[in-house]
């Protein structure tokens, strides 16, 4: 994990993220266990819900994260790391 992580930076550090997706893609790896849903995006970035799942859909675009199995109220995304 740790060298995709690098990988990840490596590649991002490119492109522009706003601030809101650098301050919760930071937190990641320590605190969501690889898991991000909407309302956890929107709390940590002090954004609302929409504006949550606009950067999560900008990041998925990107390759960088995906979303998985599941959906409706329990939709989460994890970082897209390599296939094993």
């Amino acid at each position: 994990m740790a060298r995709f992580l690098a990988r990840f930076w490596e590649q991002f550090a490119r492109e522009s993220l706003n601030e809101r997706q650098i301050k919760v893609l930071n937190r990641v790896p320590d605190g969501f266990e690889e898991k991000v849903t909407n309302s956890k995006w929107a709390k940590l970035a002090k954004c609302s819900q929409d504006t949550a799942y606009r950067n999560i859909l900008d990041l998925i675009d990107r390759g960088a994260f995906k979303k998985d199995p599941g959906g409706g109220r329990s939709t989460s995304y994890s970082l897209a790391t390599e296939q094993a």
